[in-house]
């Protein structure tokens, strides 16, 4: 026991000695503006833009679809899986290719896959039956897996000048490009036919193809992953499993939230289809603008007392819409929840950083693997779920989910407290 804790504490030593040089060199203001207005840096923001638009379009289009008729919460639920599972394959696909090929053909790739399975939604008709849709969006998941994984290695030069500036960035665009597909859906909504929208969304990607092709560049997108030997190794560890359920909870928090919400109000509050995606924007504005802020006020409020703030009032928010009846309580709901998710992926991660330094946050691999898979997971599970006991369960997981966030945060506290006390048991005799 006294041996572990001696490694725990030599390996946070290391590591506040490498975060020490890595600032001092982050603070060159000339490498720090050169990284963040790289061309390359630039393409990578607007794939952030693009990645959010196809993570959030299930969420938005499943109105359009009409499954707030029909109720078929089981279909819905595979829509989910079956992003999930062309993202796992894309992920796989761009770590193969990102042995020898570029950047760049990444990008290109990944724009085209997603412009194709956007014009094979649009050719698909109404009455045809589910699995054509869901072949689609598979294909669909597998550009958003290459897209993600082309996007993280174009990002890494900035990450290493500059982490802070370039994970609000990123961030930023992500979240401009979840709340634009709501707010394009909504207001198409009764002007445009299904094919029309899903050919126009169509355009997004492909405009990207044009963007990446004409900027060819010969960097390689090759990145070191943790070892097999090393991710078990971690997984040993107390603090490597708490922050991985961590993880998985909140990705299934924000995303069933995110993939639900419109089905949600419009069953559950009468709410229009339209009105639903204005909301669902509102939700992401609300993720949006909380991060930012989060960001802001980081350097003057204790870590530990945002992150209990934040899940508190995630709690609330849940319970807010799953007893509401009204619009203004779904939008003060909405608020509370997105305010409420917002910093807590910001500030795990940098725990994560901390206690696992080898490990960047944007890779698929290791702990984020587990994590972001799991929660991915979460909208699928939701159907099985309402299609069983109705769409208030929609709002019950996350709420759910949003407690398992504050215990595992708790044991979290707990566990850092114990190394501490351990570790300065361990150093005293050797001080003596």
């Amino acid at each position: 026991m006294g041996y572990a804790f001696r490694e725990e504490g030599a390996l946070l030593t290391r590591y506040n000695t490498r975060m020490a040089q890595a600032w001092e060199a982050g603070r060159d203001p000339a490498a720090t503006h050169q990284a963040l207005h790289a061309p390359e840096f630039r393409r990578a923001l607007a794939g952030c833009f693009l990645s959010g638009v196809l993570f959030s379009f299930l969420g938005a289009i499943l109105p359009l679809w009409r499954h707030h008729l029909t109720e078929d919460f089981l279909v819905v639920g595979n829509y989910f899986l079956s992003l999930n599972l062309g993202i796992l394959a894309g992920v796989g696909l761009a770590e193969r290719l990102a042995r020898t090929k570029s950047i760049t053909v990444l990008l290109v790739l990944a724009a085209s896959v997603a412009s194709a399975a956007f014009l094979w939604l649009a050719l698909v008709p109404q009455a045809a039956g589910p699995w054509w849709r869901m072949a689609g969006v598979f294909v669909l998941g597998c550009g958003n897996g290459l897209l993600n994984t082309g996007v993280f290695h174009a990002v890494s030069p900035a990450y290493r000048h500059d982490p802070a500036a370039t994970v609000v960035l990123a961030g930023t665009f992500f979240g401009l490009g979840s709340m634009v597909t709501a707010l394009l859906v909504a207001g198409t909504f009764y002007v445009y036919t299904v094919p029309s929208i899903l050919i126009f969304l169509a355009l997004i990607p492909g405009y990207f193809v044009v963007v990446y092709a004409r900027a060819a560049s010969p960097q390689s997108a090759g990145a070191r992953h943790p070892s097999i030997r090393q991710v078990l190794k971690d997984f040993r560890s107390p603090a490597a499993v708490l922050l991985t359920l961590l993880l998985f909870f909140q990705f299934g928090n924000e995303w069933s939230i995110a993939g639900w919400l419109a089905l949600f109000l419009i069953q559950r509050l009468g709410i229009s289809p339209e009105t639903s995606l204005v909301l669902l924007a509102v939700y992401w504005l609300a993720l949006l603008v909380g991060r930012i802020s989060a960001l802001l006020v980081l350097t003057r409020v204790s870590h530990t007392r945002l992150l209990m703030g934040s899940v508190l009032a995630a709690i609330l928010g849940c319970a807010m819409l799953l007893s509401t009846d009204n619009r203004f309580g779904a939008v003060a709901g909405i608020l509370l929840v997105g305010g409420g998710f917002a910093p807590i992926y910001p500030l795990v991660v940098e725990k994560i950083g901390g206690r696992f330094p080898y490990y960047h946050p944007g890779l698929f691999n290791g702990l984020f693997s587990c994590a972001l898979t799991g929660g991915l997971l979460a909208p699928w599970s939701l159907g099985w779920f309402a299609t069983r006991w109705g769409v208030k369960v929609v709002m019950m997981l996350p709420l759910a989910g949003t407690l398992m966030v504050l215990l595992l945060l708790l044991l979290l506290w707990a566990e850092t407290k114990l190394i501490g006390t351990e570790s300065e048991r361990v150093r005293a005799p050797d001080a003596g």
